[in-house]
């Protein structure tokens, strides 16, 4: 039965049931659900149908045949879901090289130059693609502001161009953003200045954002409150096996959102009880796996983590079967660990249990280097914030309050 089903679908479908064999064998294996899988299977055969029955070449299929297909009326309500097959579909065609992939429209002066900037700064300076990803939009922002009723002419910048530009902007960001807009500004004028673009140091024009050193508090957990997030979280299903392993590496390591991301099954080295980091700055480090972290891993390998091809350690719940896009999904998972737990709390990201542990670390006796050493911090003034809640060291510096208890 299942040899004449394959052989009426070869009749029907001709060479296109060869891709549709491919694609079935590729969500299948992206980890989609079997109903999934049916369901995109059904579209996939139907759209095949289509182009055969118009004679279509494999070759000229593109995104407006795609959009052609699901503005029949007997596409309707198959468009949000199926949208997302059929270019899936289109994009296995053109990784086989069945069908030729889109040109892309000519770069404008603008994006020809933050591109040739975004190369410079991998290439030439050797920074890392998250610093790209900082910088130029704040570069194409300012451009954007400055160049667009005219022709883009970096030799025309000027100095009251930049203080200008800050000044509108600056108050918009908070400090954090407003000093990385500065260091964009000066670090793409420096480029510009390097590539013959212009020949004065604007880089020297742009004005200093105040941000006082130590100004305010780190932001944390009162004692016994991320115990209390671990709790709630339910480990009885895999999802919750692996958001419980990934908050405790936050609560007992500090890591970082992005090395949560970036954490690799080799990674971890189960007979020494290590696990080996991807800092900031392409840096690595290796921390020792407490035992609980180690337990909380184990359990999410052997019972959570799902099958798949995949190296990253956390894989998404839903498929594609793949790793976190970027660090946005972590700071997503802890925001939801706190409203379960309903802890309130002014920063909801990733990074308030880094600051959390070190705030602990301080009050249970450790010293700033031993916090710097466990953080990976590169210079100890990053650590130094922390000395700012050890009260019972800082009560004797305290002066006596004049008329108050003696």
């Amino acid at each position: 039965m299942k040899k004449q089903l394959l052989v009426s679908l070869d009749t029907q479908l001709g060479s296109w049931a060869g891709y549709l064999n491919a694609y079935t064998t590729l969500i299948k294996e992206r980890g989609y659900s079997p109903v999934s899988v049916n369901t995109q299977v059904q579209l996939i055969t139907r759209f095949c149908q289509w182009l055969r029955k118009r004679n279509t070449e494999t070759y000229v299929v593109d995104e407006i045949i795609v959009e052609r297909f699901l503005r029949r009326p007997q596409s309707a309500g198959s468009t949000r879901g199926g949208a997302a097959a059929l270019c899936r579909f289109l994009r296995m065609l053109r990784d086989q090289g069945a069908t030729r992939r889109p040109k892309k429209p000519p770069l404008s002066p603008q994006q020809r130059l933050t591109t040739s900037y975004g190369r410079y700064l991998l290439e030439e300076r050797g920074l890392t693609q998250a610093t790209v990803v900082n910088y130029v939009p704040f570069v194409d922002q300012f451009l954007s502001a400055l160049f667009q009723q005219i022709p883009l002419n970096p030799s025309q910048l000027c100095a009251p161009d930049l203080t200008g530009f800050v000044r509108r902007q600056a108050h918009k960001l908070s400090p954090g953003r407003a000093q990385l807009l500065v260091t964009a500004l000066r670090s793409f004028l420096r480029y510009l200045r390097h590539q013959g673009k212009i020949t004065t140091d604007l880089a020297a024009c742009v004005p200093t954002v105040a941000r006082w050193s130590f100004a305010a508090l780190p932001k944390f957990l009162p004692a016994g409150t991320v115990q209390k997030v671990l709790d709630r979280n339910d480990r009885k299903t895999p999802l919750g096996r692996r958001d419980y392993a990934i908050l405790l590496l936050l609560a007992r390591l500090g890591l970082r959102a992005c090395e949560i991301v970036a954490l690799n099954l080799e990674d971890i080295d189960w007979e020494n009880a290590r696990i080996t980091i991807r800092s900031k700055g392409g840096r690595w480090a290796q921390l020792p796996l407490p035992n609980d972290v180690g337990k909380a891993l184990a359990l999410y390998l052997c019972h959570g983590r799902p099958s798949c091809s995949c190296r990253r350690v956390f894989i998404r719940g839903k498929a594609p079967r793949t790793g976190f896009a970027n660090s946005i999904a972590v700071s997503t998972l802890v925001m939801r660990a706190l409203q379960r737990a309903r802890v309130d709390s002014a920063r909801k990201g990733a990074h308030l249990f880094r600051h959390s542990l070190a705030t602990d670390m301080i009050r249970r006796g450790a010293s700033l280097d031993e916090i710097g050493e466990l953080l990976r911090h590169q210079s100890p003034n990053t650590t130094a914030i922390y000395a700012k809640v050890d009260l019972p060291a800082l009560r004797p510096l305290a002066l006596s309050w004049p008329g108050g208890a003696r």
